[in-house]
């Protein structure tokens, strides 16, 4: 399959609303989904799982049961698979997250936050 690259600043340009992951590329069985973040998401797990976030702009802290992981422009953090999590943004943070096709970006919880049905950009 031919494949194009992929700007990151022009799609995030494209998309205004926060917590609405929308994807960018497919690796082998994984997703690499763009999201503007900015409040609280919700407590959540992915069960067999890992989920890998790095901040592109801003900076987003990931709230666990035993710390918080505060990240800023260029880091990245390895959730393990299992572990409860909630990512929040003082302000508005811009974060790539790659995750297997078929989880949901809210894991074990279906909430207000919960999109089911991703876009690609």
């Amino acid at each position: 399959m031919m494949r194009d690259k992929v700007n990151l600043a022009e799609k995030f340009a494209k998309f205004s609303e926060h917590w609405h992951p929308y994807i960018v590329a497919e690796v082998d069985d994984y997703h690499v989904k763009l999201a503007k973040v900015q409040g609280e998401f919700v407590w959540h797990t992915h069960d067999g799982e890992d989920e890998f976030f790095l901040v592109i702009k801003g900076e987003i802290t990931i709230k666990l049961g035993d710390r918080d992981v505060t990240l800023r422009e260029g880091e990245l953090f390895v959730v393990a698979a299992g572990i409860e999590h909630m990512p929040v943004a003082a302000e508005e943070a811009e974060v790539l997250v790659l995750g297997k096709k078929e989880i949901k970006h809210t894991g074990d919880v279906s909430s207000f936050r919960t999109v089911e049905n991703l876009d690609w950009l």
